[in-house]
């Protein structure tokens, strides 16, 4: 089975918690969509963490140098009250 891509893995997590949510499930069946639920989380978790390091790694500054900044750090500076908007 191919992997995921990660709004194919979002979709299909938001799909089991609501079949979970409803609570028509026989536990057995529950327990395998928790565990589906479980895995899909942790791999779009793996693919955030990623794409946040290559952000990361991607950042420079005007003169042409590279600058490691927190993806984080950037967002927080550009919503922060009188900042440059």
């Amino acid at each position: 089975m191919a992997k995921k891509s990660f709004e194919e893995s979002m979709e299909r997590l938001e799909k089991i918690v609501e079949e979970l949510e409803a609570g028509d499930l026989p536990l057995d069946k529950a327990l395998k969509k928790f565990e589906e639920g479980v895995a899909l989380s942790r791999s779009c978790f793996e693919k955030l963490d990623e794409t946040e390091k290559k952000i990361t790694a991607l950042m420079q500054q005007e003169d042409g140098s590279v600058k490691e900044t927190s993806f984080e750090t950037n967002d927080q500076q550009q919503s922060s009250p009188g900042g440059n908007e």
